[in-house]
């Protein structure tokens, strides 16, 4: 017998001894194929829609709803899905489309748990954001949450510093991780912003010794401060939720200027030096370029480093003939790929095995149908609510953000 522990109680399975099959472990990141060819497809491609009048559906679902929906569409979604966007875009870019739609009674975000928290904060109180599959969440954001950040205070308090520490959240984060970032006078950031979000941390009292403590992707943080801010890696620190005081001593503490926590992305942290030395021996001339979530060797063993939206600017600058390998979400590499393809130039994916963000793809054509039809119906699913407090002080960070020069 085997105890499995689930969010509501430990189940007891029989061990049925099934074995996983060789292209479910390459999915899993458990094996590799050193064979494999370098691309945007991956083994265990994502199905067809099994029902052919999905597409069908969905636009007449669409066209009855009219302009009382406004549906996003993160770059990380699948074509399926992407092909019904009113607009796409990283999540703060969609998030702020979506508060310029005020007339949208519906607003449906294919993207995760996260973002639609996001919409919601910034969307009019009669505005009703909608999240088709609501198991869509993000591994990054939960590995922070609120009572986890609230202990991590405590020990700064206890070492002495808690006063010098300003909050840093990424946009990738809960709303409630925002909103402890508000209530304890800190901003929100994204990919494209951190550094200027940094400079405004350190800027709120003496640069000598303010701290900030950045949540919850510690790559993104350590990249922006090593990279764009000239800091050492010895200047950096990593809290561990997950060990007593963050597995630091007090000294560490005192002694750092950024305490990053213990999160990473799921997709872009699998991404290695090796990845990087690989294609380049593989594709001569090749340019890499990676999301700020890589790790820090990755980064800097990179050509180009930009945000979601900064990885699509350089190919559209590129020169035709050129070579890319880009380290990000297998969705939108392909995509890039298949849309550069007229003007000859090769992009492939960076890793052989790591594919599709999973919870992104919990976003699907079905899930996407079911969301219009029942909205098309008067009946309202899914909806993403943030409650008052929370929603006031994630707002406050969100604001200043915004503010930021």
């Amino acid at each position: 017998m085997r105890v499995v522990t689930t969010a509501q109680s430990p189940v007891d399975l029989v061990d049925l001894e099934v074995q996983p099959t060789p292209l479910a472990l390459l999915l899993l990141g458990r094996e590799a194929d050193p064979k494999s060819e370098r691309g945007v497809e991956c083994p265990g491609d994502l199905p067809s829609p099994s029902d052919p009048d999905l597409v069908e559906r969905a636009r007449a679902a669409k066209e009855k709803l009219g302009d009382k929906v406004f549906v996003l569409g993160h770059h990380y979604q699948r074509d399926e899905v992407i092909q019904f966007a009113d607009v796409t875009g990283d999540s703060f870019k969609l998030a702020r489309d979506a508060a310029a739609r005020p007339d949208a009674e519906y607003i449906v975000f294919c993207g995760v748990h996260f973002m639609a928290e996001s919409a919601d904060i910034l969307t009019g109180d009669d505005q009703k954001v909608v999240l088709p599959d609501l198991a869509a969440g993000c591994s990054m954001a939960d590995m922070a949450t609120a009572e986890q950040v609230a202990e991590c205070w405590d020990v700064l308090t206890e070492a002495g510093i808690a006063e010098q520490v300003v909050p840093v959240s990424y946009m990738n984060s809960s709303a409630d991780i925002k909103a402890f970032t508000g209530k304890h006078g800190g901003t929100i950031c994204t990919s494209s912003n951190a550094k200027r979000a940094l400079e405004w941390a350190y800027a709120q009292g003496d640069p000598a010794s303010t701290k900030v403590l950045f949540l919850p992707d510690q790559h993104l943080g350590r990249n922006t401060a090593v990279r764009d801010m000239g800091f050492s890696l010895d200047d950096c620190v990593v809290y561990n939720p997950h060990k007593p005081n963050g597995g630091l001593t007090v000294e560490q503490l005192r002694d750092a200027k950024m305490i990053l926590w213990r999160g990473h992305c799921s997709v872009h942290g699998r991404f290695s030096l090796e990845s990087v030395e690989d294609v380049r021996a593989r594709i001569p001339g090749v340019n890499v370029l990676v999301h700020p979530e890589c790790k820090h060797e990755v980064v800097a063993a990179a050509d180009y480093v930009g945000s979601t939206e900064h990885i699509i600017k350089p190919l559209e600058a590129a020169p035709a003939g050129s070579k890319w390998a880009i380290g990000t979400e297998l969705n939108l590499v392909r995509r890039l790929a298949n849309r550069f393809a007229a003007e000859d130039k090769e992009i492939v994916f960076l890793d052989k095995t790591v594919c599709f963000c999973s919870t992104m793809n919990r976003i699907d054509l079905p899930h996407l149908v079911w969301t219009l039809e029942s909205l098309a119906e008067g009946n309202l699913v899914n909806q993403i609510q943030v409650d008052r407090e929370t929603e006031q002080f994630a707002k406050m960070a969100l604001e200043r953000m915004l503010a930021l020069p």
